[in-house]
């Protein structure tokens, strides 16, 4: 099956298509662009490929934890060419994309994922490979407090392997991880979606209206200023 992935939930903005076993990918770190940046991305994964976006069999899209708006970004450029193809569309969690990453490119398959959520907070979640070679949440994505995440994986063996921003930017996560460097993964990509999201794309798949994010936090970020809790 031929499918297109597109992601805008970062910092990163990412395109990719697998066509007749081929694929094709676009990737820049492109902050406030992402509106910009998509479609010609698209445009260009497409011609690389010599595909017309009706050729295809679905759209695989980043459904978030993520920047609000970036998501909203992804999700309507994904709803948009959905329609006007007549596809249905699959989404992938951010923090899996980064865990396949982590998998594909390094070989690890124990991950825990953290973005910086801002606010003092990461969003975070679990992973592990299965027989399939995706890789599967073990706990619930959420978002916390940096120094309540230990408590929150108190029941793992860890440290395991860390991909995201969170890292960096909360020196409390230091010690789940066991890579001792600074995260080598800290954006997802669209490549990685396109591997998680096309395994039984059918079965998970929806029209494309009923494409939603999956924001984690569902309380919208000026809602926490002071006065406005």
């Amino acid at each position: 099956m031929n499918f297109l992935a597109i992601d805008a939930s970062t910092e990163a903005c990412s395109v990719a298509i697998k066509y007749l076993e081929q694929q094709f990918s676009e990737y820049e770190l492109c902050p406030q662009s992402h509106s910009l940046r998509l479609l010609p991305m698209v445009d260009s994964v497409l011609k690389q490929a010599n595909c017309k976006l009706t050729e295809l069999d679905g759209i695989i899209f980043g459904q978030g934890p993520g920047s609000f708006t970036g998501v909203r970004i992804g999700i309507g450029v994904t709803q948009g060419l959905a329609f006007s193809a007549q596809l249905n569309a699959r989404g992938v969690s951010t923090l899996q994309a980064m865990a396949q990453q982590a998998y594909d490119e390094k070989g690890q398959d124990k991950v825990i994922a953290a973005i910086d959520a801002r606010m003092s907070e990461v969003y975070t979640c679990y992973f592990e490979v299965d027989e399939q070679g995706i890789m599967q949440a073990k706990t619930e994505e959420t978002v916390l407090k940096p120094e309540l995440v230990a408590q929150y994986y108190s029941h793992l063996s860890l440290p395991a392997y860390g991909v995201g921003t969170g890292w960096n930017a909360y020196s409390a996560l230091t010690e789940l991880k066991s890579n001792n460097d600074s995260p080598e993964i800290l954006f997802p990509t669209a490549q990685a979606m396109l591997t998680i999201g096309q395994v039984d794309f059918v079965e998970h798949s929806v029209a494309a209206e009923h494409a939603q994010p999956k924001y984690v936090r569902d309380t919208v970020s000026w809602k926490k200023l002071p006065g406005r809790e």
